[in-house]
Order: structure tokens, then sequence, then C-alpha cells
């Protein structure tokens, strides 16, 4: 792992909170992620299921944590499984947790090899009458392909059938919610370096320049501040490709008096920054480009006013959306008349503001949590309302990653610049510095 040793004392509250929400007599099973196959002989990077990192902080492959509050052998309550180095692996694939570093990292006392799981598992089992089982319940989740936690599912559920079986995505989908304050520091730091890789981009933007230098630029910051990578795909989308919400080719040259919007976050400690910001290519805003980008910022304003515990998000994009009619009757993109008139079921401002404002973020990108109940303090969400204009060539969007207190809203991106001022001033003296 690139980032620094994470305190075990978040795991172990972690974990406590979780015991604090199952019924009596249970036990819960928590398995890393697959190694997936990319092709040949070859895997994609491996990247820790985030429920088990969330747990114990353990950042390997083949790894089972076992949790069985109220087992009668004290050593079985509490169990992380791992898989056994060796010298061919030590060789050929590097270092490995010996017991006493997953102990150091997770707080867990009682460290088996796995091959010791299929012998332990009956001595568990025999002596509990529930199972959690953790299933990916992202309600945005979708796919073909058969993962690790169903598969083990399946196989338990197989041999066996008299056990009632309980599901660990919604309690997870709560307190996953809700970040401790060592958390809050882990994703500062994720938006910290992705904000010293904006000025990065800023001081290397220009015309003729090809929107995969930009990206190269991106994860060069990224890397060498130790963040694991990208927290997802980043969008590099200069003239009208900034119109194509999911815009990642990144392979078109970024032309003098075009926009480019630029959606990318860094990944430290598996937590996840999110941040986009629009520029000029030349450095200098046109007029137009002035008008719709502070109309833009102007909502992510109000928007963020209105993250608050106790407002829902179904709320909050309606009136959101109520905010981005009036700039849109101000750019002269919509008809003050029409809207009165809209089917609110289908509102016009859709036509240039077509995606939702806030989501959830934490250990992912796109994190889970309940978008059907009241927002807390704790939480934190993404801000990024937009306006795209095809005709015009232009997309624009803003987004900073806010967290909710009792007091207020806290702006993980406060400090990266955000203003057309603060904008133009540091691409001009980048400008200077190469002339």
């Amino acid at each position: 792992m690139k980032y620094m040793p994470i305190d075990s004392k978040l795991f172990v509250s972690n974990r406590q909170k979780f015991v604090n929400h199952i019924l009596p007599g249970s036990v819960a099973f928590f398995n890393s992620n697959d190694e997936m196959p990319r092709n040949g002989d070859q895997n994609f990077a491996f990247r820790q299921h985030s429920d088990l990192f969330w747990l114990t902080g353990i950042d390997q492959e083949q790894s089972i944590l076992v949790i069985a509050p109220h087992h009668p052998i004290p050593e079985y309550r509490e169990i992380l499984f791992l898989r056994k180095t060796n010298e061919h692996i030590a060789v050929w694939e590097g270092h490995k947790y010996t017991k006493e570093e997953a102990r150091q990292a997770s707080g867990i006392q009682n460290i088996y090899w796995m091959e010791d799981f299929q012998g332990i598992l009956p001595v568990i089992m025999h002596h509990t009458e529930r199972v959690y089982i953790n299933l990916n319940e992202n309600d945005r989740f979708a796919t073909e392909v058969e993962y690790r936690e169903e598969r083990f599912s399946k196989s338990l559920r197989a041999r066996y059938p008299a056990h009632h079986y309980e599901r660990s995505g919604p309690i997870l989908a709560k307190l996953r919610t809700i970040k401790a304050e060592a958390e809050i520091e882990l994703m500062q730091t994720a938006c910290d370096i992705t904000g010293k890789t904006f000025q990065r981009v800023l001081s290397f933007v220009r015309p003729g320049v090809m929107e995969y230098e930009i990206e190269a630029e991106i994860i060069h910051e990224f890397i060498r501040n130790r963040a694991n990578g990208h927290a997802y795909a980043p969008i590099v989308a200069s003239g009208a490709s900034a119109c194509v919400l999911h815009y990642t080719a990144n392979n078109r040259e970024c032309m003098d008096g075009d926009f480019i919007l630029l959606d990318f976050g860094a990944e430290y400690a598996n937590y996840a920054a999110d941040l986009t910001r629009s520029i000029p290519v030349n450095g200098k805003f046109t007029q137009r480009q002035k008008e719709v980008y502070n109309a833009v910022l102007r909502v992510l304003r109000q928007a963020t006013k209105l993250l608050v515990p106790g407002n829902t998000i179904q709320r909050y994009h309606e009136e959101v959306g109520h905010i981005m009619e009036q700039e849109l009757i101000g750019l002269g993109l919509l008809n003050a008349a029409e809207v009165k008139k809209q089917d609110p079921r289908q509102p016009l401002y859709k036509k240039y503001f077509m995606h939702g404002t806030s989501h959830f973020l934490g250990l992912d990108v796109h994190d889970i949590g309940s978008r059907y109940e009241p927002m807390q303090a704790g939480m934190v969400f993404t801000c990024e309302p937009g306006i795209y204009i095809p005709e015009e060539r232009l997309g624009i969007r803003i987004e900073n990653d806010i967290l909710i207190t009792e007091k207020g809203q806290r702006d993980l991106m406060a400090k990266i610049p955000v203003e057309i001022s603060e904008i133009e001033d540091l691409m001009a003296s980048n400008k200077a510095v190469l002339s």
C-alpha cells in the first residue's frame, strides 16, 4: 500500500458498531474481492472489498472476516483468515501480511491461514442459529458476473440449509454513511491530493495539448502523493465532448477558445475524492462562458446550503431543480412562461441539466446509503450542478465534496480554486513562466 498506516482503533470501532446491530446467536462472514482476470495470465489490479476494508483495514486478496460475538468459544468470536505466504509467493508477488502485521492493522487478535477455514467453519456454524451474508445491495449495481460473496453465499446455503440467513447490506448501508473522524481525515487527504492535482493541471493546460496528456498529469500527481490512483475513470472532455456526461475517451486535441470539463478524484487509503472543474483551454473566459460558469457556481453554492440534517435527497433535488430553472431562464435557455406550464414530472431544466446534483461519497465514489431516508450529520455528499449546451459546444460542471455537520456544511474542497479570477490568474501565471 502506498498510503500511510491507519490506526486500528477505527476498524475495532467499526466492527463493534456492526455487532451492535446483529441478532443474538449470529455469525457474519465477509470476503475479500475477487482477483479479476484481465487477459492471458494477467489480472486487473486488486482492489479490496469496501465492506471488508471498513471492518478490518486489511488490504489483501483471499481474506475472510468472521464475526460471531456470542459463540461459546471465545477465540472464534472474531477471526481473520489470510492467505498463507511462502517463498514462491514472496519472490513472485512480494510481501504479504504476517499474522502479527494483520493484528496491528486490524486489531483482530485471532488470525488463521485460509487453509484452516474449512476445518473451523463447522465448529462456528453448529453453534450459531443465524448467518449474515454480505451480498452487493447497492441499488445502482447490475452485473452478469458472479462475484465471490455471491458464490460463498450459495455454497454456505447448500451446505447449511437449516440456518436462518440474514442480510448485512442494510446494516452496513446505515453504518458506512456516517463517517468517523478518522474517515473524514482520510477523505480530506484524498481531496487535498486532488486539489494539488488540479493546480498542476492549471499550470499545464494550453491550446494544442491532448486530453490524454492532461490525464497523464493527473495520475502523475496522484501517485507521487501516495494515492492508490483514480477513484474512478477520469473525464477530460474538451469542446463538445463536455456535453457527454460519461466521456472517458480523453483522446482529442484541446482547441483555442474551447472549454475543458475535468472530472477526476484521487483514491487515498481506498477513500474517494470526486472533483469537477471547468476551465478555458486558453486561460481566458469569454463573456458567454463567464455567464454560464457563474450560473453553475451560484447553483453550487445554494445547493450546498441545502445539504442539512433532515433534508431528503428527493426534496433536495427538487429544490435544486427550481434554482437551476431560474438560472437557465436568466441565460436565455428556458422561457419563463413555458416553465410555468411545464409538466412537473418532466421539468424543462432537464434538457440542460439532466443528472442528479449529489450522491453519497466514501469508500466508493457512488457510496452506499439510502436515498429515501433523511440526511444526517456525518454523511458526505458530492455537490455537482452542471449546464450542458451542445449547440454552443459548451458543458460546464462544478463539483465539491461536502460533509454535513450539525452546525452546517464543511466543504472538503474549499481550498481548491473555483472563482473565475482565481483560475484565470493561475493560468496566466503559468503562461508567464513558459514565455
